[in-house]
């Protein structure tokens, strides 16, 4: 674990970021949502909530380009409208797998890039609390944020040359530790670290802040069209 004013080795500070976003399809993300929002809103929050993330993420200065990794056409479509590239799910064998597709996608067009995966499900984000996130990563070749309960991760970096190595999922954060990515624990990024799978978590962010998407869904509820 590293926090700020330790010893690093620089990768790349100065180059922008490509930040990969996976996105299951709608139908079958947020289940766990449900006895919160029903099972008609549930969907729509998902939308909600990546598009919150992507929109947040691209008005980060330091972020240059956002791949969504998805194969819903619709939430595709909505992201694409923010600036998202979108990439279908080719592999269709799970969250890492379709974060390891993003990377090979970004690492194809830009060889030199520095990554970093991001949930789509941090409808809280801020843009300077992102960059500050992305500062502190680009002097270790892999970094990571852990979730706001210290189980699961929400962030990972590698740096120009170095392989993501992802392992999302259940708790992600000892798995990224034993890997030898270094924890970010910098204060004041709790939009970075607040993941959204239950009702408290949308409690706890809906006190925190969400985006306009979110808070106009949540507000609006199930039977709202889409704007």
């Amino acid at each position: 674990m590293r926090t700020e004013g330790e010893t690093a080795t620089n990768t790349d500070p100065t180059g922008r970021w490509a930040l990969v976003v996976p996105l299951k399809p709608l139908a079958r993300a947020k289940s766990r949502l449900v006895p919160a929002s029903g099972a008609l809103l549930r969907p729509r929050l998902a939308l909600a909530f990546a598009r919150d993330t992507v929109a947040a993420a691209l008005s980060c200065p330091a972020v240059a380009d956002v791949v969504v990794v998805t194969d819903d056409t619709v939430a595709g479509s909505a992201l694409a409208a923010l600036g998202a590239r979108i990439v279908p799910d080719t592999p269709a064998a799970g969250l890492n797998a379709a974060l390891a597709h993003g990377e090979r996608a970004v690492r194809a067009a830009r060889p030199g890039a520095a990554l970093a995966a991001l949930n789509a499900d941090l409808p809280a984000l801020r843009a300077a609390e992102l960059s500050r996130v992305l500062e502190f990563s680009a002097a270790f070749p892999r970094a990571f944020v852990p979730d706001a309960a210290g189980i699961g991760t929400t962030f990972l970096s590698a740096g120009p040359g170095v392989e993501l190595r992802p392992a999302f999922g259940g708790r992600s954060r000892s798995c990224h530790l034993a890997s030898g990515a270094v924890e970010i624990t910098l204060p004041g990024i709790d939009s970075v670290r607040r993941d959204v799978d239950t009702g408290e978590d949308l409690r706890v962010a809906l006190a925190l802040g969400v985006g306009p998407f979110t808070a106009g869904r949540w507000a609006a509820g199930a039977f709202a069209p889409e704007r």
